[in-house]
């Protein structure tokens, strides 16, 4: 059963992003930017309606009364392409640092110009990465939200932590709060997998980090909060979801746990 309504899910979810966009590009490319922030909000409300229909799984965030008015970073642990959308919809203006290559795909691209989200070329050094950071300071202060995986790239529920510096040195150079928000959606929609589990997807927004700490104190700081918050999500959701075929690496951490 698991995986025939996976494959549904699957079939639905790219059928109804094709449509959404046919649907609403006229719309979006008309509106004012941030009026048009509403197309990508709806897109991922749509996939979290359709994963509680076909797929059975909830989401449950607490925590929003965790984030600050105006612009801050948003620090997410990365798991699956979930994480890339859910939150969406409690964000009020979004923005992305992400690689150059995506604004050169026909319709998407433009959709990513359309919100002035920021290309980066990964190999540049120097200048490069200094007219990066220049741009996302212009934007965030006219009150935008950075989104940021402080990890890089995604991780598998229950993996051994590999943060990224570069979240402490955003967190110098930009003088903004920082939002850790800790989930274990990676167990419901694995990465590099086609299964989708139902059940209930716990996120927790953690209270924001203030500017004004030394960075390493900060990214010290960073790691030990979102871990051991990890560590408890991770508890939480297995307990409330006992069905849960769980990967390698979450049945080891919670041995270990467990064990503590």
């Amino acid at each position: 059963m698991v995986a025939i309504r996976s494959v549904i899910f699957n079939v639905l979810f790219y059928m109804m992003f094709i449509a959404e966009m046919i649907i609403f590009t006229p719309i979006y490319f008309i509106l004012p930017r941030k009026k048009a922030y509403f197309v990508p909000k709806f897109w991922a409300r749509s996939n979290l309606w359709l994963m509680k229909v076909i797929v059975g799984t909830r989401v449950e965030i607490e925590g929003l009364e965790n984030l600050p008015k105006g612009p801050f970073i948003f620090a997410p642990k990365h798991q699956s392409f979930w994480d890339t959308f859910a939150f969406l919809p409690h964000i009020e203006d979004p923005l992305f640092i992400l690689k150059r290559e995506l604004l050169w795909i026909p319709v998407f691209g433009w959709y990513v110009a359309k919100q002035r989200m920021i290309g980066v070329n990964r190999a540049a050094r120097g200048k490069a990465m200094t007219d990066v950071m220049a741009r996302t300071l212009e934007e965030m202060k006219t009150g935008r939200q950075l989104i940021i995986y402080p990890e890089g790239t995604r991780r598998p529920s229950g993996a051994e932590p590999v943060y990224k510096y570069g979240i402490a040195r955003l967190y110098r150079d930009l003088q903004m709060p920082v939002v850790p928000v800790v989930h274990h959606a990676g167990i419901f929609w694995p990465r590099r997998k086609s299964i989708r589990q139902g059940g209930v997807i716990k996120a927790r927004i953690l209270p924001p980090i203030a500017p004004g700490m030394d960075e390493k104190e900060f990214f010290d700081h960073l790691v030990k909060t979102m871990e051991e918050a990890s560590d408890k999500c991770l508890l939480d959701t297995v307990d409330a979801n006992p069905h849960l075929i769980l990967p390698p690496t979450a049945k080891k951490r919670i041995s270990e746990l467990r064990s503590q």
